[in-house]
């Protein structure tokens, strides 16, 4: 074999590799990518179907946070465009959760689609975080 054709397969061999590795990095990262909704983008789009687990992100309201039974807790979620929607949430809220603060919330609609049932709530911070003293 000649030099010229051993640099063809071994540059036709790494094109093949790069190639694949793409593929399989841009497969990987569809199908676990989470996007988040806001309410303004839920309105738009409409709902989701029923069961299809979302992540809805935005600003808790100020004043909408109540205790439900038991552990469960109630609030809204707002993105500055005037649509809120209603989330209830069961478990130990994170340290961060205040309202007025950002929050992404990772759950499902009820069959209503007036409340969407939390799973998890992370709280999200700005770049100025400060720890409690």
């Amino acid at each position: 074999m000649r030099a010229r054709t051993k640099r063809l397969y071994a540059v036709s061999v790494a094109a093949v590799l790069v190639i694949s590795a793409v593929a399989i990095a841009s497969i990987a990262l569809r199908r676990h990518a989470d996007l988040f909704y806001t309410p303004q983008l839920l309105v738009e789009r409409g709902l989701p179907e029923l069961g299809t687990r979302i992540r809805l992100g935005g600003f808790v309201e100020i004043g909408s946070r109540r205790n439900g039974k038991g552990a469960a807790t109630l609030f809204r979620i707002e993105d500055g465009s005037g649509e809120t929607v209603e989330v209830s949430f069961t478990g130990l809220l994170p340290d961060l959760f205040r309202e007025g603060e950002g929050v992404v919330a990772t759950g499902r609609f009820v069959e209503s689609h007036d409340l969407f049932i939390a799973e998890d709530v992370l709280a999200k911070h700005d770049e100025n975080y400060q720890p409690r003293e």
